[in-house]
């Protein structure tokens, strides 16, 4: 007798079903997921490291576009109709969002604290960014004590990076009178 063997197949949700499920009460408010390509994945718990990076990178930013634009940390930014992340921090034009979340078009800069998933971050989720059209993102390597700039997306990639380690300053490019020096991040963690 032969048995036949099968793939399993995953079920993709848009945005719209995502949003149902949290109405429904399948996913809950505290639940630390994001939808990527349709998939609902669980983020990693947020560390005494990284929560305080974070929150550097939140006073940092606050202070450097004042009213220009806004600050939101972790809130999710809608991509498209599979992708609706969460980043550590987005800073986004300022205007009314009433019911609607953040879209590419919206974001200005974005960041990413990687301490236990660097490599997520760099392979999965910046690909998805750089698709996107996100013209600068951020990803501070915690371990490795050093941010990236990534800006230029051409399509699921990054045309110019950047690196700042300790003792080197970064420039945003999307907000030019944003310099950040990496041991104002990085020094404390």
């Amino acid at each position: 007798m032969q048995t036949e063997t099968r793939e399993a197949t995953r079920r993709r949700f848009t945005v719209h079903e995502y949003h149902r499920m949290a109405e429904a009460g399948i996913l809950h408010e505290d639940d630390r997921v994001e939808l990527i390509d349709g998939e609902i994945v669980e983020m990693s718990r947020i560390d005494s490291r990284h929560a305080l990076c974070v929150s550097l990178l939140n006073r940092l930013l606050v202070r450097g576009v004042g009213d220009r634009a806004i600050v939101s940390p972790q809130n999710p930014v809608r991509l498209d109709e599979r992708h609706e992340p969460q980043p550590d921090l987005t800073v986004i034009r300022d205007r009314a969002y009433g019911r609607s979340l953040p879209t590419p078009g919206d974001t200005l800069l974005l960041i990413e604290v990687s301490d236990t998933i660097l490599s997520y971050d760099r392979n999965v989720k910046l690909p998805i960014y750089a698709r996107a059209g996100i013209p600068e993102v951020w990803i501070v390597d915690v371990n490795g004590q050093k941010v990236e700039r990534h800006t230029g997306p051409s399509g699921a990639s990054y045309r110019h990076t950047e690196l700042a380690r300790k003792g080197e300053t970064l420039a945003s490019t999307t907000l030019p009178d944003l310099t950040l020096r990496a041991d104002d991040v990085l020094g404390r963690t």
